[in-house]
């Protein structure tokens, strides 16, 4: 079934519309026509399968048969803090750690990130950041849209790893604390405290250079827990891919319901 993110606003009581290019998407390219049914997501957790009422004049009017329940949302929110690696990998990360289940994604630049990006042209990329993310949501069925954070730099991604319930910071040098270890610690004392509230997890993620000393330093003054991804070295962007699948198998969000 075909599924289109749309803004809370374009639900209005029993009808839903599809404009732009999601508009164009249902007709020129799904062939779609009064009778047929998609489902609508505000990328919230509010999702309705709808059908099509009216198809004309680049909009779409659609009437909502039933509210859906989604499950399928991991029972853990995990941020990717992802240093900006060269050429187009970002993309990749953030279209494969959409499919796989991440709720943010916060590109970084670190001490030792190549890539520099133009003033001018960041407001265009983040765009296009925002619009693989959609995308790649609807592919997979997610019920929510990761939000695509502006790019920060270090000292501000530890800021905002504050927010979260815990921040790893993985460091091919670590050589004691695998991030298999930490999750089930993690497991273990949630379970322990009784508590049932959805965690957060940020895990950040260095540059093709690694991080540099000052920086693991920084991160392990401001609470942030080192780890390893284990004994091979990981281009970043395969790193990012590699420890989310880690952190939702982990908590139970893969490998079997």
């Amino acid at each position: 079934m075909q599924k289109y993110f749309v803004k809370p606003e374009q639900f209005s009581g029993e009808t839903v519309t599809l404009t732009g290019d999601d508009a164009h998407h249902a007709v020129r390219v799904m062939r779609m026509n009064p009778g047929d049914t998609f489902v609508a997501s505000d990328g919230a957790g509010q999702e309705a399968l709808a059908r099509i009422v009216e198809a004309g004049g680049g909009q779409i009017t659609a009437s909502i048969v039933e509210w859906l329940s989604n499950t399928a949302e991991p029972p853990v929110d995990v941020w990717i803090a992802q240093c900006l690696p060269k050429g187009d990998r970002l993309e990749t990360v953030i279209q494969k750690c959409t499919e796989i289940g991440a709720c943010r994604i916060l590109p970084i630049v670190s001490e030792r990130t190549i890539v520099r990006l133009e003033a001018g042209k960041l407001e265009s990329r983040l765009a296009r950041w925002r619009k693989i993310a959609k995308e790649a949501a609807e592919q997979s069925e997610r019920s929510r849209v990761p939000d695509i954070d502006a790019p920060r730099s270090w000292s501000e991604m530890l800021r905002v790893a504050a927010e979260a319930d815990h921040a790893l910071v993985c460091y091919e040098r670590e050589g004691e604390l695998n991030l298999r270890l930490k999750l089930r610690e993690l497991a273990e004392r949630a379970v322990g405290g009784g508590s049932s509230r959805r965690p957060t997890i940020m895990l950040v993620i260095g540059p093709e250079g690694g991080l540099s000393p000052g920086e693991v330093a920084a991160a392990t003054d401001a609470g942030c827990d080192i780890v390893s991804l284990g004994r091979t070295i990981l281009r970043t962007d395969t790193a990012s891919i590699v420890g989310l699948t880690c952190i939702l198998y982990e908590y139970g969000a893969m490998g079997g319901y």
